[in-house]
Formats: C-alpha cells, sequence, structure tokens
C-alpha cells in the first residue's frame, strides 16, 4: 500500500510531489555538507597525530658542549708552523677563552681572546715583526696618550675617544718585545688590562733577551 503524503503542519495539507522533491534535496545537501566538515576534521586530526609521532620519535639531544680552549697547546702549533716564541698570557681561571689563533698575512697575528665578565672582553696579540703602525691600525688609529708601567714594563697607553667607532675598544696599552709587538686592548678598563699584562711581563722580557 502506498504510503499516504507527509503532512506540512505549517500549510495544513499534504505535501506536494515537488515539495517532497525539494525537501528531499535539501536534506541530503545537509547530511552531505555535514560529512565533508567531519571529513575535514578527521582529516586534520590525522595530520596532527602523524606530525606529532614524527616530533616524539626524532631524537632530540642537547648539542654537545664546546670544548675549553688549551691556549698552550694552540700556541705550541702556531710556534712550530711559525718557528717562534708565542705568548701564552696568565690570567685568572675566571676569564673564558673565546678564541685562540694566528691570522693575517701581512702581519701575521697571534691573538687570544678572553670574556672577562660583565659584557667585558679582552685581546691580548701579538704582531710578528710588527712596528708601532700596527698598533694604530689594529686600533682604528687612536694616538698615544701616554705611557703606563705595569710590573717593570713600559706600554703605551692609546687614547680611545669613541669605542663605537674603534671596533668597541675602550682601552688599550701596548709594548715591544723586540721583533714584535704586544697589544692587550677591548671593552675593557685599565685594571683588567693591567692583570692581563702583568701575566705576560716575564715572557715579554724573555722575548726581549732573544733578540739580543
Amino acid at each position: 500500500m502506498a504510503a499516504a503524503p507527509r503532512i506540512v503542519a505549517e500549510l495544513g495539507r499534504p505535501e506536494t510531489p515537488d515539495e517532497t522533491a525539494a525537501r528531499k534535496a535539501e536534506s541530503s545537501r545537509v547530511y552531505r555538507s555535514s560529512q565533508t566538515v567531519r571529513n575535514l576534521v578527521a582529516a586534520l586530526l590525522a595530520t596532527l597525530g602523524v606530525v606529532l609521532i614524527i616530533v616524539l620519535a626524532v631524537p632530540r639531544g642537547n648539542p654537545p658542549a664546546q670544548g675549553a680552549i688549551d691556549v698552550t697547546a694552540v700556541a705550541k702549533d702556531a710556534e712550530s708552523s711559525y718557528g717562534r716564541t708565542v705568548i701564552v698570557p696568565s690570567v685568572p681561571t675566571s676569564w673564558q677563552v673565546n678564541s685562540a689563533a694566528v691570522a693575517g698575512d701581512q702581519t701575521p697575528t697571534w691573538t687570544v681572546v678572553y670574556a672577562t665578565g660583565a659584557n667585558g672582553y679582552l685581546r691580548v696579540s701579538q704582531g710578528f715583526d710588527a712596528d708601532s703602525a700596527w698598533d694604530a691600525r689594529l686600533l682604528s688609529g687612536a694616538a698615544s696618550d701616554g705611557t703606563v708601567d705595569i710590573d717593570g714594563i713600559v706600554w703605551t697607553r692609546y687614547a680611545i675617544a669613541d669605542p663605537s667607532r674603534a671596533g668597541n675598544v675602550s682601552y688599550a696599552i701596548g709594548t715591544d718585545a723586540r721583533r714584535d709587538r704586544i697589544l692587550v686592548y677591548g671593552m675593557t678598563d685599565a685594571k683588567t688590562a693591567a692583570v692581563a699584562a702583568s701575566g705576560l711581563s716575564d715572557q715579554i722580557r724573555d722575548l726581549r733577551e732573544e733578540s739580543k
């Protein structure tokens, strides 16, 4: 037996065939739309799940800590390469060595860079067969500003008027070691530079004696 036509409450009469077809079409559209949203959400969750698994599965160990630089060992290598004595500063153990190497072609320069704390740094450089003009090149043309005696060694003090224009160097002193020049400089003060200079005194005297 055929089903009785559906009564439309708001009309108070049975649906016409066109109304029935329109109602079923709209119902199908709503269903398909809901399925599309569900599928999209499911696909997104599945993708996030795969990403999470990959992230958790990949090893993420901390990078190995950089080993401390052995300044003495690097200096010995430089001595072998250049056939000369290379200074090794005696400084507080609290100072961190950031680098130690020889660089430059025209005037090979051995430099040890220290982080001295409170955002300060200090370089100790030895210019092989350098003259006083070498100091000025490293210090962006800074001029002499008198001398200072540290542990019996007379050092030339340089005037740094504008650290930002001198490679962030705020204080510098230099002296000769016969064939070489020694420069102590950086974003530092006179007291800190004097500590490094004092730790070089005996080696500077030895270098001066070697060249006689």
